[in-house]
């Protein structure tokens, strides 16, 4: 009997995390492929947005999206790094030996990724409240309604992750030398 069938839970992560580093993959390329077709077409975006909303700054619109694209393609890029991590955590305890010395540096790197995020969205929040505004007031002087909802700043629950991981890591490193530790005196 192998492991995935004894224990259907590691399966369903496996899988899931098999899923998640999927979509961040698939995601982080069409955002990097995004940033020249925006670059080629922005002439004929700005002119699509103009009809639309009359009076919008074209150049530092493209140049909002631009950033929100770069910015967004580096959080995915981070995400698939992170779910990578998890994966082979998973692997670790698939294996039955979880308190490897890998797995204390997986939770830090992970730690530290989260952390990193956490920075990696304000740049994208503070453009989009920007496009947020401009794009209002284009609306508004067109008399007509945008109705946009964006939330920026840095997470409380996304800052509480790292320090779950920075603890997890340091659990992790503790179990690995007390277990090297007993098979010592063994």
């Amino acid at each position: 009997m192998t492991s995935l069938t004894k224990d259907p839970l590691l399966a369903i992560a496996k899988g899931t995390l098999w899923v998640l580093m999927g979509a961040m993959a698939l995601a982080t390329a069409a955002c990097v492929i995004a940033i020249p077709a925006v670059i080629v077409l922005q002439n004929r975006i700005t002119i699509e947005v103009g009809k639309e909303l009359p009076g919008l700054p074209g150049p530092e619109f493209i140049g909002a999206l631009l950033v929100i694209l770069l910015f967004v393609a580096i959080l995915l890029g981070m995400l698939f790094r992170m779910f990578q991590l998890l994966k082979r955590i998973v692997d670790t305890v698939g294996e039955g030996d979880p308190f490897v010395p890998a797995n204390a540096s997986r939770l830090t790197q992970m730690a530290w990724l989260t952390l990193a995020g956490q920075f990696v969205a304000l740049p994208i929040a503070g453009m989009a409240l920007w496009i947020k505004s401009v794009t209002e007031g284009a609306a508004e002087k067109a008399g007509k309604a945008v109705d946009m909802h964006i939330e920026g700043g840095l997470d409380v629950n996304g800052l509480l992750l790292v320090l779950i991981l920075f603890i997890l890591a340091r659990v992790f490193r503790e179990g690995t030398r007390l277990r090297a530790e007993v098979e010592g005196t063994v």
